[in-house]
């Protein structure tokens, strides 16, 4: 599904190279739900960069669903982007004058695609338990609620891999619970999901956490998800 190989990405700050990943390798198969983490400056937003394919690495090859993507065009990135990964913010980054039906229908509107384009949305938002709100407008949702949009959103278009950065972040202890239990459930019926997260108690709901720091893993470790996380 998901392979790294000996990547690494170095910034340039004027003559400066600062070395942000350095020959980092990590594979992550079909279904898997891995969380990744580490102190700020660690790597792992620029490890959600590539993953994302919102930004291409410095050396190293990384291999998408079968697609090498190392030295793609930016065009084709883009293709990537749209069809095999869908993106979950810590922001939410919805339309506020849009419903949040026409929200979830955004990605597909980008690709041109309006097959059952209505039809899909709403069995997205069928999907993550919030079609009772197809209508309302973001400032009309709570949080969690437009949190749930932004998971529709993020699978209409059938991703390969969901990429979660954050998710939890704007959210209370209870929204974040139910997104958790969203994502868990989720990647239970087959779906490959990354989450980045600094939070200990929201990467225990993925079943492998892998920790950066100065742009090298320094532990990937399996985990058993708690009783109290199933109920």
């Amino acid at each position: 599904m998901i392979t790294l190989e000996g990547v690494t990405k170095i910034y340039h700050a004027g003559e400066v190279e600062v070395p942000a990943l350095k020959g980092l390798s990590l594979h992550i198969p079909e279904g898997e739900f891995i969380a990744i983490m580490g102190p700020s400056g660690s790597g792992k937003s620029t490890l959600m960069n590539l993953i994302g394919c919102l930004d291409q690495a410095t050396s190293g090859r990384y291999i998408l669903d079968g697609y090498d993507v190392s030295d793609l065009t930016d065009d084709q990135l883009a293709w990537i982007r749209n069809r095999k990964i869908g993106f979950v913010f810590q922001s939410f980054n919805l339309i506020p004058r849009a419903s949040a039906v026409h929200n979830v229908e955004m990605p597909l509107i980008y690709a041109g695609d309006n097959e059952q384009r209505r039809e899909r949305a709403m069995a997205a938002l069928e999907a993550v338990g919030i079609l009772d709100r197809a209508s309302h407008l973001p400032n009309e949702l709570s949080g969690g609620q437009q949190q749930r949009v932004a998971v529709a959103r993020a699978l209409i278009t059938d991703p390969a891999i969901l990429l979660a950065d954050e998710p939890t972040g704007n959210l209370d202890s209870e929204s974040s619970l139910e997104i958790m239990k969203l994502l868990r459930d989720l990647n239970q019926q087959g779906r490959t999901i990354v989450l980045i997260t600094h939070e200990a108690d929201i990467a225990a709901f993925a079943s492998r956490v892998v920790r950066l720091r100065d742009g090298v893993i320094v532990s990937d470790q399996r985990q058993s998800v708690t009783s109290e996380m199933v109920q």
